[in-house]
């Protein structure tokens, strides 16, 4: 049985009253997953060659950092 086909089985078993749940679930795996654009996908590369910024820290702490500059 493939996991599509087990997966109806079971839904199948759901209770009507929690298939709402169900449905907002599937909904959402359902999209398809998004690609970085070019400027992504360059900033990927600057911090996977050293590059890049690293912070580690409270998000205040960070806006108050980034604030300065």
């Amino acid at each position: 049985m493939s996991n599509r086909d087990f997966a109806k089985t079971l839904i199948d078993q759901i209770p009507e009253s929690k298939l709402f749940y169900i449905i907002a679930y599937l909904q959402g795996a359902a999209i398809p997953d998004e690609v970085p654009n070019a400027e992504t996908l360059k900033a990927f590369e600057e911090l996977e060659n050293g590059g890049g910024f690293s912070f580690s820290g409270s998000t205040e702490a960070l806006f108050a950092e980034l604030m300065e500059d």
